[in-house]
């Protein structure tokens, strides 16, 4: 039996087989995958198991992460269904599948984790939000946990929060690199280079995200300690107001949310 097993192997699953291999949560021995292209780049890389096919996976993996497209999730599900036991663990990382849907799919009460972690687990930087189907055991949550901790930290949440989760920190990276190249951009217009224009922005991102997370202060606080009273900073603050900075982040997380339910609404 497999620690791990992944069905689809693209950019989000080989970031959390990373952090799970690098932070000692599997060894290669203990990882199966299934991965129609090019799974010898997967063998060579991280010395893991490549299955013959999904049911191998399935009937050989304690945990199984359906790390494909939301729109093969019933086609996989039908094809594996039958292969897996009542201890298997089923992760779940599309936004739109509930675990009853999931349950569903499978024609019986299955245990199901269900995740949103984020492209910085690429880095080992990932933040995941998790849930989890009412029938898992406090040592099957547990497992799990070490698992997406492995890639960053975690935060256990209701599964009616989680379109509002999956907005801002599952697709709030982008929104982040927005920001870091609209800086970039300026600092080009001013003469800076681009190359350093981007380190200056991202590590600028960097250092206030850790001031957040480091001091606990309010991140208006930290905003007005930058603010001299008639200075340089509280010039661009107000500009940014007067474009609607704020409002524009809090309504396009909004969209994203209303898209959330859309999708889950289409299937």
């Amino acid at each position: 039996m497999f620690k791990l097993g992944f069905i689809g192997l693209g950019n989000m699953g080989k970031a959390m087989l990373f952090g799970a291999l690098k932070n000692k949560y599997v060894k290669n021995t203990e990882v199966i995958f299934r991965k129609n292209k090019n799974p010898e780049e997967i063998v060579e890389k991280y010395k893991v198991t490549s299955a013959k096919d999904n049911i191998e996976v399935a009937e050989k993996s304690k945990v199984i992460v359906l790390a494909v497209k939301p729109n093969i999730y019933a086609e996989i599900i039908g094809e594996i269904k039958d292969s897996v036991s009542e201890n298997t663990i089923i992760m779940n990382i599309t936004p739109s599948f509930s675990i009853k849907e999931i349950q569903n799919l499978f024609g019986k009460n299955i245990k199901v984790a269900r995740a949103m972690p984020n492209t910085p687990a690429m880095v080992n930087a990932g933040i995941t939000g998790l849930c989890f189907s009412d029938n898992m055991t406090d040592s099957d949550k547990e497992d799990i946990i070490n698992f997406t901790n492995s890639f960053g930290e975690t935060v256990i949440i209701k599964e009616e929060l989680m379109g509002g989760l999956s907005a801002i920190s599952g697709s709030g990276p982008a929104y982040i690199y927005m920001l870091i190249e609209a800086m970039a951009d300026a600092g080009v217009k001013e003469g800076i280079s681009r190359k350093d224009s981007y380190k200056l922005a991202a590590k600028t991102v960097e250092g206030a995200a850790k001031m957040v997370l480091e001091t606990s202060r309010h991140p208006g606080e930290l905003k007005d300690n930058v603010c001299s009273p008639g200075g340089t900073t509280i010039a661009g603050v107000i500009e940014l107001e007067n474009n609607g900075f704020r409002s524009s982040i809090i309504k396009g997380i909004g969209k994203t949310v209303d898209r959330f339910k859309e999708m889950n609404e289409e299937k």
